[in-house]
């Protein structure tokens, strides 16, 4: 039995999880919301991932078959049936999870998200849409959170900055076999830190000097989330440029992993940074979130994430 849900657990991609409650905290946060309803949102986005990649490995059980063998599905360790089973039942617990804890306005948000998610599985990964189609999905991911405090508009700068680091580790993945052409890793490694600088900018511009307010507290925030944004750039970074000079397939997958298990950093500069919640408040919980990229990273070596 623990062998069962062991395959289940490798199947959906465990660890990764990690990596998607941020994103609610982050929308939240921007949305001056942080409460309980956010713990329920986070519970229904981490259920959608793992319907994600549970209807992933089952759009391609074929392809895995010649390409991962040692996939649960390809290895027969766990059947198509189930997989699809396990994606449409979590799906189902998403939605209604979503209804309890927000409402009409979440479900405003978490259909559409749904409906990307599955379209993803089944259409667009494989077409030149993937990539926008699941940094949409991440994008909107950030958006429930931010539904479920009722305003959605404060949290399209953090979506946006959350959605195009889903961008560049979509784009590294789809190379995860074949290996990369080194320019790829060199673009992704570009938008990284562009994102990484634009994460931390307001939080540093409203604690300078000669700034209303400003004082020892936005200082303080304006630490943490530079701090971890740079943290982020760092271990991300540092993977992709590994490719830049080795881009085998191993290179490639070690790259993505780091960008999956290392978007928490991310998330926390821009929970920290949320103008629209009292810094402490914002400040403890952006490192709060932080904390999932090291746990991932240990859980990482039992599971892959990718």
């Amino acid at each position: 039995m623990a062998g069962f849900w062991r395959d289940l657990a490798e199947l959906v991609r465990a660890p990764a999880a990690l990596s998607v409650p941020g994103d609610v905290v982050v929308g939240a946060a921007a949305a001056g919301g942080l409460g309980p309803r956010t713990v329920g949102l986070a519970g229904a986005s981490v259920c959608l991932y793992w319907a994600g990649m549970a209807a992933n490995d089952w759009a391609d059980r074929d392809l895995d078959a010649v390409e991962r063998p040692q996939r649960p599905i390809p290895s027969g360790r766990v059947t198509p049936g189930t997989a699809l089973t396990v994606a449409a039942g979590l799906t189902t617990v998403s939605l209604a999870l979503t209804a309890a804890a927000g409402g009409r306005r979440a479900l405003a948000v978490g259909v559409p998200l749904t409906a990307a998610v599955w379209a993803y599985d089944l259409w667009a990964k494989n077409t030149a849409a993937g990539p926008a189609v699941m940094a949409t999905c991440r994008g909107l991911d950030v958006l429930l959170g931010a539904a479920g405090a009722g305003r959605v508009r404060p949290a399209l700068p953090a979506a946006l900055a959350v959605a195009a680091h889903t961008y560049t580790v979509t784009e590294l993945s789809r190379s995860e076999v074949s290996g990369a052409d080194p320019r790829l890793p060199a673009a992704t490694l570009a938008g990284t830190a562009a994102i990484a600088l634009a994460s931390a900018a307001p939080a540093i511009r409203r604690s300078a000097p000669g700034t209303p307010g400003a004082g020892p507290g936005h200082w303080w925030r304006a630490a943490v989330a530079t701090g971890l944004a740079g943290w982020y750039a760092a271990r991300y970074g540092a993977a992709q440029t590994a490719v830049i000079h080795d881009p085998a397939p191993e290179q490639v997958r070690a790259a993505v992993g780091a960008g999956i298990v290392g978007l928490p950093a991310l998330q926390g500069a821009l929970t920290a940074r949320a103008a629209a919640t009292p810094g402490p408040l914002a400040t403890v919980v952006g490192l709060a979130v932080s904390v999932a990229a090291p746990i991932g990273r240990r859980l990482a070596r039992r599971i892959s994430p990718t």
